[in-house]
Order: C-alpha cells, then structure tokens, then sequence
C-alpha cells in the first residue's frame, strides 16, 4: 500500500507541475487530461509494438479499489472540505433551488436517464435488464463541483449562483447515493421494495444522515470552543471526518450527506465562535491543501483508469447519445423548478438554467458508484459508458463552462 501510494503521489506533483508549467489547464482538469494523454501514449506505443511500460501500469492500477478508495475515504474529506467554505446565510437564502434540485431534480433524473438509456442500447441491440439501466441513472445523476468551482470563480460568476451549483452538488451526492444503495438492494434481492419502504430507507438514510451530522458537528464545535490550539483543532476535524463518516456507515446512514451538515457547522458556526483567527487560518490552509492534494490524486485515477477499459466505436456512440440525454434531462430538470422560484419571488440569476445545464460536470463518484456494481457483462458496459461520458463532462464542458459564464456576466454587466 505505502508503495502504491508513493508511486501515485509522485506520479500526481509531476503531472501537476507539467500542466502548471507548460499547459496552464485549471488544476484537476490539468492533471486529468496529462494522465489521460499519458494512458493514450502507452495504448499507442503497444499497438505499434513497443509494449512500454503498459503491463505494469494495468497491473498497478488494477490494484486499486476505486470504490473502495473514493467512497469510503476520499469523499468524506472532499465533501467537507467543501462544505467548509459554504456560507450558511449564502445557502440558507437559495435552500429551496438548492432543496429541489438536489432532490426532486436526482430522483426525476435517474428515472428519464434510466429509461431512456434502457431505449437507447436497446436500438444498438443491447437489452440489459432494467434494474441495471436505473442504477446507471442514479450513478450519472450527480454533478461534481469540484473541476468547475475555481473555473467559475475566476470567471467572477455572481455569489448565488456559485452557491447553489456548489450547494445542490454537495446534497445531491449524498441523495444519489442513497437512491443508488436503494436500487442495488432492490437488485440483490431480485425484488423492488413496496413504495412505502423504498420512501423510508430513502428518509432513514438522508435523514439520518442530517441528524447524525448536526450531532457530531455540534459536538466538535463545543470541543473547538474549550480551548485554543491549532494543532489539537485541526486534529479534532480530522476525527470528525474519519470517525463521523465510519459511524454513519456503521449506522447504514447516508455518511455523505453527514459530512456535508458537519461541514457546514464547523465552517460557520466553529469559525466565528469557536476559533482564534490563529486558528481559523492553519485550519482553512489544512483543508485547502488536502482539498486539493486528493482532488488531484482523484483526477489522475480517474485519467489512468483509461489502461483497464476495452473501447470500441459502438462503445463511444452510445456514450455520445446518452450524453444528449443527460443534457436534455439536466435542462428540463432545472428549468421547471426555476421557473417556479420565480413565480415564488426567490428569482435565481440571469443565465443560471444554462449554467447549470452545462455546469452539472459528471467526475469521479460516478466512476466509483459504476464500480460498486457486482461483475457482469452489464457492469463492464455500464462501466465503459460511464467513463467515456465523465470524459466529455469534465474536458468539454469543463474547459468551455468558464467562457459562457464570462458571456453571462459581460451581458448582464453591459445590459445594467
């Protein structure tokens, strides 16, 4: 393990300073698209003869357990990472676009996505079961703030518009998530739960994860607040994250979502009540930097995982149409509830429909909720689309969400 990580840390700072240097990418899309290159360049050398170096590549990557690595401990740290930075007055004030999206937007999502994909192979003359093809839309369902945030910003997008991208990612991964386990025990079981016990593992698990997350955030923050020592604090954080995320799976609660809610405590509530400005600033640089240390390692993964997966033109087709689908449901699942936050007098920012359109960026919990499937020929299909769309949504609509972001905002700005 400690040489896996070694080779991969190493791996990642050098294709880090590469795109720093000489290709000036934003970070995470930078170091995706170097690895990516680098996959390409191994797959082309073996095809030519010169099987460099391509053997044990699959081999080391091949010994990762993606899943495993990112569900049960990168995602814990990136989610409340994330949820740190978030103001609470900011979120409180978009909670109904954000409540709605992350909700009713998911559960809309993965049963159009579902369907339709179940439509769309079955014209190319696959016919997997149903089941598989609503997993699918439960694992494509959510959108990953992580590439496009710093985008946006640099892009100067308006502050609500960049909470409530920000806020519906980081909620609608813990609902994705539970609608996910919901579906892949209806799988197991070889039977669908009736509508009241899919709705209650549905609230015991988001629920439960809202409650058990404002516990230990509330708990941690009295802590915090008994002394002043940036090093325990920083180490108490630390426990929260690990141990609160373990407690929820014990739990069978919805540890994302948790994470998420503890967040969201310790970043408003623990910084301006229980941190000496001391403090505050080693904690935000600690996270900071992890943040981006294991968003970086994510990326990369997800760039190498290209070694394992067999591709053909069948392959990418499909991806190409059920990425039309994905685009077409994100829209009509955004439009309608912006439409009714109008009527509502809670009005999101101009241009904010086709933000989130093009913004809801697919990433690496995708890949590992794919992964989570047990072996099959529908997991090898499913799992060969997934990446191929995840590669559209970060390098095409990630590198092209900054330019109509700035379009937006040069309109409304000469508009005003």
């Amino acid at each position: 393990m400690l040489e896996l990580s070694a080779i991969f840390i190493s791996l990642t700072a050098l294709l880090a300073y590469l795109n720093y240097r000489f290709i000036g990418l934003p970070p995470t899309i930078g170091v995706m698209a170097t690895a990516l290159v680098f996959s390409l360049l191994l797959h082309g050398l073996t095809m030519l003869g010169l099987p460099l170096l391509e053997a044990q590549i699959e081999a080391l990557v091949g010994r990762i357990d993606f899943n495993h690595l990112l569900m049960d401990g990168m995602l814990s740290f990136l989610l409340f990472a994330g949820a740190l930075h978030i103001n609470l007055a900011d979120l409180r004030a978009r909670r109904w676009a954000i409540g709605l999206l992350a909700t009713v937007g998911v559960l809309f999502s993965t049963a159009v996505i579902g369907f339709g994909s179940w439509w769309i192979l079955d014209l190319f003359g696959l016919q997997p079961p149903l089941i598989y093809c609503l997993l699918f839309g439960a694992l494509i369902s959510p959108t990953d703030p992580i590439a496009v945030l710093g985008i946006m910003r640099s892009a100067g997008a308006p502050k609500a518009l960049e909470t409530t991208i920000v806020g519906e990612s980081l909620f609608n991964d813990g609902v994705a998530v539970v609608v996910f386990t919901v579906l892949l025990g209806v799988l197991a079981r070889g039977e669908a739960p009736g509508a009241g016990e899919a709705v209650w593992l549905f609230v015991e698990e988001a629920g439960g994860g809202m409650l058990l997350g404002a516990l230990l955030g509330a708990l941690t923050f009295a802590l915090l607040k008994s002394i002043d020592q940036y090093q325990v604090e920083v180490l108490l954080t630390l426990a929260l994250v690990l141990g609160g995320y373990t407690l929820a799976t014990h739990l069978h609660l919805s540890g994302p979502i948790a994470m998420v809610v503890a967040g969201l405590i310790i970043g408003n509530q623990g910084r301006r009540h229980a941190m000496s400005d001391h403090t505050r600033e080693n904690l935000d640089n600690f996270w900071e930097l992890l943040d981006e240390i294991l968003n970086a390692v994510l990326f990369v993964l997800i760039g190498m995982e290209l070694v394992l997966l067999p591709f053909s033109a069948e392959y990418l087709l499909i991806a190409l149409c059920i990425t039309l689908l994905i685009l077409g449901t994100r829209l009509v699942a955004v439009g309608p509830p912006a439409l009714l936050l109008r009527k509502m007098g809670r009005a999101l920012p101009n241009g904010t429909v086709r933000i989130l359109t093009w913004g809801g960026l697919r990433g690496g919990i995708s890949v590992a909720l794919v992964l989570a499937l047990p072996a099959s020929d529908e997991r090898n299909l499913l799992l060969n689309i997934t990446y191929l769309i995840v590669l559209f949504s970060i390098l095409v609509q990630g590198l092209s969400i900054g330019r109509l972001v700035r379009q937006i905002c040069t309109r409304d700005s000469g508009g005003h």
